[in-house]
């Protein structure tokens, strides 16, 4: 058989996704749903793995026998559900943390500090619904701690929370990370959420929320302090 000379060969464009995966692999870096993996990302890249998701809930669209071509509901579904997930909700996947300020404890402050309510926003990483609620942040801090600005606590959980997550190991990133940066003698957690996974489908009870918490140091190990945290987050 005579190959033509003048057919041209075209590189086989390897997918974008793949192209992260195999950084990730390679230097043996687990990436489940609720990690982050943008060091694994080069500028540009993110742009490229929208337009590759956007086909991908393309074809999820027409195996669903929905006729994106004459319902003009929904032309552009793939392409709006890839930004929603790549920019929005899953978006603390895709970028580092957000920057932030540390202070020294110059005023030795070591008295009881809570922050919150912060309304947060997830998805399930089992059914991808929605997940919505408060975070309360205890804090107890020595004159070693270092002190980060009010509104950090709250780019903090948004980053954390913006990933499919489910909520007992959401809240413990949260205060593992706050305790890295923060070195408190004692650090606490609670968040009470709505879970849409329940709520929209499966026994679509509306009233069920969780609620659950991570204490460390001086939270979990004097019950008074613990107490007086929980006490004054009912109010």
């Amino acid at each position: 058989m005579s190959i033509d000379s003048t057919t041209e060969f075209k590189p086989v464009q390897i997918p974008m996704s793949q192209r992260i995966r195999e950084r990730l692999v390679a230097s043996k870096t687990r990436y489940h749903a609720n990690d982050n993996i943008a060091q694994f990302i080069q500028p540009g890249e993110l742009d490229q793995l929208l337009s590759e998701v956007e086909e991908k809930l393309k074809d999820v669209l027409q195996s669903l026998v929905i006729d994106t071509n004459s319902d003009h509901n929904t032309q552009d579904t793939g392409r709006r559900v890839a930004k929603m997930f790549i920019n929005e909700v899953f978006k603390g996947r895709y970028v580092p943390m957000p920057p932030v300020t540390e202070f020294p404890n110059a005023s030795h402050l070591n008295e009881l500090m809570i922050i919150g309510p912060i309304t947060v926003r997830s998805a399930c990483s089992h059914h991808l619904c929605p997940i919505i609620g408060k975070v309360w942040i205890g804090v107890m801090p020595n004159e070693h701690s270092n002190l980060i600005g009010l509104s950090k606590y709250a780019r903090i959980a948004e980053w954390i929370m913006s990933r499919p997550q489910i909520q007992e190991e959401a809240v413990v990133q949260l205060a593992d990370l706050l305790q890295e940066k923060m070195q408190a003698d004692g650090l606490a957690v609670v968040m009470e959420a709505d879970h849409f996974c329940m709520q929209w489908r499966g026994v679509k009870d509306m009233d069920a929320k969780m609620i659950n918490s991570v204490m460390h140091g001086s939270f979990l190990k004097d019950p008074n302090l613990r107490r007086e945290f929980l006490s004054l987050i009912k109010r």
